[in-house]
């Protein structure tokens, strides 16, 4: 099963997409992590998250790029944490963007196929009217392609509005 988690910042959809792996049952739960630590709010959101699924039983794997790589053991459930850093990491590495569209997407496919369940968070960043430089503008771009193109081939769909889940597409089991 494939979920995607939206939201906008501080809007609880880590919170409820951790809530979707717990409540699974799967006692095999990985979480990957694709932020890199860049400065001092970078490292405190890291651990603000490893605070919020303390005890929870997930077993971290740092994922700063390179997710179609990544082996993940049949049947876990795995939370994706989050698809907007995936995508900021390989659009602006030494390489560029060059194919990394296809390989982010590459990634969640073959995670999703192996896993018993994937939850997928990701940004609601594209509607909020600003202007931007041309690489930004593009990177955004590119993040609304991959959450389309996730959403398309997700069983379930969420955004988090001030703490509420609220379901775009499939039936919260």
């Amino acid at each position: 099963m494939l979920i995607l988690v939206s939201g906008g910042s501080g809007s609880g959809k880590s919170e409820f997409a951790e809530s979707l792996v717990t409540a699974s049952g799967r006692k095999n739960r990985i979480y990957l992590a694709t932020m890199r630590v860049w400065d001092a709010e970078s490292a405190r959101r890291v651990e603000r998250h490893r605070q919020m699924r303390a005890g929870k039983g997930f077993a971290t794997v740092e994922c700063p790029a390179g997710l179609e790589r990544r082996d993940v053991p049949e049947g876990a459930a795995v939370l994706l944490e989050d698809l907007s850093n995936l995508w900021a990491n390989e659009y602006f590495s030494p390489e560029g963007g060059e194919g990394g569209f296809d390989r982010v997407l590459a990634g969640v496919e073959q995670v999703a196929a192996r896993a018993g369940l994937l939850v997928v968070v990701t940004n609601e960043l594209c509607s909020d009217g600003m202007d931007y430089d041309p690489a930004t503008l593009a990177w955004l771009e590119g993040l609304a392609g991959l959450n389309r193109a996730i959403a398309a081939k997700a069983d379930q769909v969420y955004e988090v509005v001030c703490g509420i889940p609220v379901a775009w597409k499939g039936e919260r089991v």
